[in-house]
């Protein structure tokens, strides 16, 4: 799940991101720009709209992706996944594995520089690591390196990693983002000015945020894999993609992720197909809707399953996503090794919703048709960010399809940083209509473990299951591929029986790029592998 940690992993928390990873067993279709014999050169922007503003740019603090896009262009990680999705070296020139997987030796590339010219060195991974763990820092990425079992740094540019038992995601974790020992070490992360101001080792620098309007990031001229060719990456904060579409016609933009009726039918003109390049392929997030087992209307499994029934998946696809998608039934997306096929979904039965409702005590409807129990009627409220299309007619169609078995639904639409802070963190809803991005690696401790429902911690809806528990230690405690398909079969079993959330649909991902913008290559991981090396000819630079 979306916490192993490796940087392009990260940039989808909540969101469903425009350039969320496809699993190697999955195509990308495109509308590829015309052939070109232009020569890559250095300059011009590109601006890309985005729906929330990021909370902190210090990526150990954040759990939005609208801060983990912008931090994944300032920091760099040990490791990455490279465009077919194999991990890679990043910071780290080299690494080697023991042959008993217990210890990972990581050689750093010399002469890479933070953005203020300080030289990085094994130094600033002890910090991060340390910082991690430390149980002051209020972060939700501290679980694996709570598996580490000794770390040290023999010299200026190696670290090794030492490990008690076998961890699965150990590789993957160290793509977590390397953090600036020479201006953190020493004083409290939660109040450093690298919040708004990052220090980084990555292709962009910072250079301005204006609040609710736009990060200006520019190219670092000493990256060590090469300068990026664009001079300036700017993020515009949008908070309507209808907004954010008219914007993109106009020329404001470059990039941006269209809705499917903007795919569908609103980008298919000769104009449009002119200027710019549009891309579908299986994204590698589901849409969710979680319910607050604390509250006493969810604590009964039957009530969840009910609410699974009444809603029709399809019926979801067809409509939200103009067929561009897949039904969700669990934590893993269609396509992974960890994918368990024989799952059984609970089917669309309106019928079966009722009976369902009726064993859990709800049988009596008032004269609005509303079930009532104990003289109160059955009532809730779906909590979803703001500046979301696609969501907002989810929760629309949801909220009459729960209308015919009885169910009074309202929907409450919040500013993304508010709705964060103020409502998901604090575990302060009744039910969240909300997306994961899911790593490569499938496991997903920090989502559903029991110890992982504190105040800004990932399982906010505050599951907890024995046996899920069990199985997801053993899913990352072996290298053993067999004995964890094993135990993530076993826990998607368990979740499509107690149904915490209702898994509703898989959607595809649909980016859009200027067509004056070169060198996007399609590939297993997307589009934004390799945007270092996107340019724009000379002759078509316009910023």
């Amino acid at each position: 799940m979306m916490p192993s940690g490796v940087r392009c992993l990260l940039v989808a928390l909540f969101f469903c991101s425009a350039l969320a990873a496809c699993s190697k067993s999955e195509s990308i279709s495109a509308h590829p720009a015309p052939s070109s014999s232009a020569i890559p050169a250095t300059g011009d922007s590109l601006v890309e709209g985005t729906i929330g503003e990021a909370s902190t740019l210090i990526p150990l603090l954040a759990t939005d992706s609208s801060s983990h896009a912008v931090a994944g262009q300032i920091y760099n990680g040990l490791v990455k996944y490279d465009k077919n999705l194999n991990i890679v070296g990043d910071l780290a020139e080299s690494f080697y594995i023991s042959k008993d997987g217990l210890t990972i030796t990581f050689h750093l590339h010399t002469g890479v520089k933070w953005h203020d010219g300080t030289p990085l060195t094994s130094r600033d991974v002890l910090y991060t690591y340390r910082v991690t763990i430390d149980p002051k820092t209020p972060t939700a990425y501290a679980e694996d390196f709570k598996q580490v079992k000794s770390i040290a740094a023999p010299d200026a540019h190696t670290i090794r990693v030492t490990y008690d038992a076998p961890f699965a995601p150990a590789l993957a974790s160290w793509g977590v983002s390397i953090l600036p020992a020479h201006l953190l070490e020493g004083k409290d992360i939660t109040r450093s000015p690298l919040a708004r101001a990052p220090v980084g080792t990555g292709p962009y620098r910072f250079k301005e945020w204006v609040s609710s309007q736009k990060i200006v990031l520019e190219f670092n001229p000493d990256y060590f894999e090469g300068r990026p060719y664009i001079d300036r990456f700017i993020y515009r904060i949008i908070p309507d993609s209808s907004t954010m579409y008219m914007e993109l016609k106009a020329g404001a933009i470059d990039l941006m992720n269209l809705s499917p009726v903007q795919y569908a039918r609103q980008t298919s003109s000769e104009n449009f197909t002119s200027r710019f390049n549009k891309y579908r392929y299986p994204s590698s997030t589901y849409l969710y809707m979680g319910y607050n087992l604390r509250h006493p209307l969810f604590g009964d499994k039957r009530i969840r399953q009910a609410m699974t029934a009444a809603i029709n998946k399809d019926e979801l696809i067809q409509g939200v996503l103009f067929g561009m998608g897949q039904k969700a039934h669990g934590p893993i997306v269609p396509g992974r090794w960890a994918y368990n096929p024989a799952v059984k979904d609970i089917a669309y039965n309106p019928k079966f919703a009722s009976e369902l409702l009726a064993q859990a005590g709800w049988k009596d409807k008032n004269s609005e048709g509303i079930l009532i129990k104990d003289g109160k009627p059955f009532k809730f409220t779906i909590l979803t960010n703001q500046g979301n299309q696609q969501r907002l007619m989810t929760a629309q169609i949801i909220q009459q399809r729960l209308r015919q078995v009885g169910i009074d639904v309202k929907i409450r639409i919040v500013e993304w940083a508010a709705f964060l802070k103020e409502f998901v963190n604090k575990g302060n809803f009744e039910v969240v209509l909300l997306a994961w991005s899911i790593s490569q690696d499938p496991d997903m401790f920090d989502v559903w473990h029991s110890s992982k429902n504190k105040p800004g911690e990932l399982n906010f809806i505050g599951y907890n299951n024995a046996e899920v528990d069990r199985l997801l230690i053993e899913g990352r405690n072996t290298f053993d591929i067999q004995k964890r398909t094993r135990a993530y079969f076993r826990i998607q079993e368990i979740l499509a029986d107690e149904q915490p959330y209702t898994f509703l649909y898989v959607p595809d991902a649909l980016p859009v790029v200027s067509s004056r913008i070169r060198g996007v290559e399609p590939s297993p991981a997307g589009i934004g592998h390799n945007q270092n090396r996107w340019y724009v000819p000379k002759n078509e630079q316009v910023y």
